[in-house]
């Protein structure tokens, strides 16, 4: 079976594909441009709903010391893991927007934030603090730089891992009725889902269920033929 990811995926995940029996070609779709920015202060509270915020955040030698000892809420295991890589201390993660701002409605509703983000993002965070009047600092410290590519091959699985690389990848492709798209999740297959119907959603936003959806997927297919 031969896979297209529209990132580069981790060691671990392009082995374990690998050593299934999969063929994989690594096309990214998108590009993380961090952008020019001055923060000279961050309030207790801070929000993260991305991996490259934190990397971009952290990395930056006059952010960096604003960010310490503040108490953290993010989005995703990888989120997560990042923000105590570096030391700090994560309050609440969850799956999605959504639910993080459930958790902060009920418990930090009068709490100021900084929330630092991408140009292209979820409006769910943004929504809530606006219509609950929850005085917060948006901070847009890098852009997603859509780079599609014209294929010229046929997958039997193509994965995603953002709405951008969906965008990105329509831009200069259609969809073969025979490919099966594999989504890390709800709110990327929400963006494929006006193309094909079908496709795969990981039960978790994590490499290991996006593995098993792909592995659970080939072999019934197969074993169905």
């Amino acid at each position: 079976m031969k896979l297209l990811a529209t990132k580069k995926l981790s060691l671990g995940l392009r082995d374990r594909l690998i050593q299934h029996g999969f063929s994989l070609v690594e096309q990214p779709f998108i590009q993380i441009q961090p952008l020019h920015f001055s923060i000279n202060f961050v309030e207790d509270h801070v929000l993260f709903t991305s991996q490259n915020a934190v990397q971009i955040a952290f990395s930056n030698p006059e952010l960096s010391p604003l960010l310490e000892k503040k108490k953290y809420y993010c989005v995703g295991e990888k989120t997560k893991s990042l923000i105590e890589k570096n030391g700090q201390k994560v309050i609440k993660m969850t799956q999605n927007s959504a639910e993080l701002v459930h958790f902060l409605k009920k418990m930090y509703k009068n709490e100021r934030f900084s929330f630092f983000c991408g140009k292209r993002r979820r409006p769910e965070v943004e929504q809530f603090f606006s219509e609950n009047n929850i005085l917060h600092t948006l901070h847009e410290i890098y852009d997603t730089v859509l780079t599609p590519k014209q294929l010229n091959t046929h997958f039997d699985g193509i994965l995603f891992f953002s709405p951008s690389a969906v965008d990105s990848f329509f831009r200069t492709n259609s969809w073969e009725p025979q490919t099966r798209g594999f989504c890390i999740g709800a709110t990327t297959a929400s963006f494929l889902h006006p193309y094909t119907q079908n496709y795969s959603i990981a039960k978790e936003p994590n490499e290991t269920q996006l593995f098993l959806s792909i592995h659970n997927y080939f072999t019934h297919h197969h074993a169905q033929k």
